[in-house]
């Protein structure tokens, strides 16, 4: 399964980076996405090969995000399907403690939504900006495999320690109005872009020139061959 790419840049009016200098990867990825789970490793190489060149942006997709609380039994059948097809193409697993929830959905007291996860990466950022690809994953970890309510505050804490950020000042964040419209923010950026399903990538290369690379899972080298083509073209046209 591999996204498709678009090589022509979008032209929205959007800018993530005024004045840029170096090219920013734009990720956008949502905390439930299981595909975006199935993704972390190619993101992860992305961001360790290129770190150099480009920069990173991770935005939250707001995949979920109900009107009023859903159940996870609402989707429980369905992610029992999908699961096994993304450990297969990707080589991740998930996790005994996620899979408990969704094969005994009328035990489980979970109630999916987007918004927390989302606000806390947000709140991360102000902490490590450099650092959220790395964090949005660990996100993604702490949900697939071990099993952590994103929806419940403490499922934030253990990251909390290994980076350390001081609790106090991340929960009072966390609460904020501030950092939830940030969130929302993110959102709405992921929606001029036009995202319809994560993960997604980006090039941005100048203030009104973004690429996609792309939509749905892709696997690294196809990345990479798309990245490298239009980094190319990128040198030729500011040589010119």
């Amino acid at each position: 399964m591999t996204g498709a790419c678009c090589n022509k840049p979008i032209s929205q009016g959007l800018t993530f980076a005024l004045f840029m200098t170096t090219p920013l990867i734009i990720y956008c990825y949502d905390a439930y996405c299981g595909w975006c789970y199935g993704f972390s490793s190619v993101v992860k190489k992305l961001e360790y090969e290129y770190r150099s060149k480009l920069d990173f942006e991770v935005l939250s997709g707001g995949m979920i995000l109900p009107a009023a609380p859903r159940h996870i039994g609402v989707t429980a059948a369905y992610i029992q399907e999908w699961y096994p097809k993304v450990e297969q193409l990707t080589g991740v697993s998930f996790g005994e403690d996620y899979l408990w929830h969704i094969r005994n959905p009328s035990l489980s007291d979970w109630f999916p939504d987007s918004k927390k996860p989302a606000i806390a990466l947000c709140v991360f950022k102000e902490f490590h900006p450099s650092l959220s690809v790395q964090f949005a994953c660990d996100l993604q970890y702490a949900l697939h495999y071990e099993g952590r309510d994103l929806c419940d505050n403490e499922a934030y804490r253990h990251l909390l320690e290994k980076y350390h950020i001081p609790a106090a000042a991340f929960y009072e964040k966390l609460d904020s109005n501030e950092y939830k419209e940030r969130a929302y923010e993110e959102f709405e950026l992921c929606r001029q872009l036009k995202v319809k399903g994560f993960p997604a990538l980006f090039l941005q290369v100048s203030e009104n020139k973004i690429y996609a690379l792309a939509n749905g899972y892709t696997e690294y080298r196809v990345i990479q061959q798309r990245l490298e083509v239009l980094l190319a073209a990128q040198i030729t046209n500011n040589n010119q």
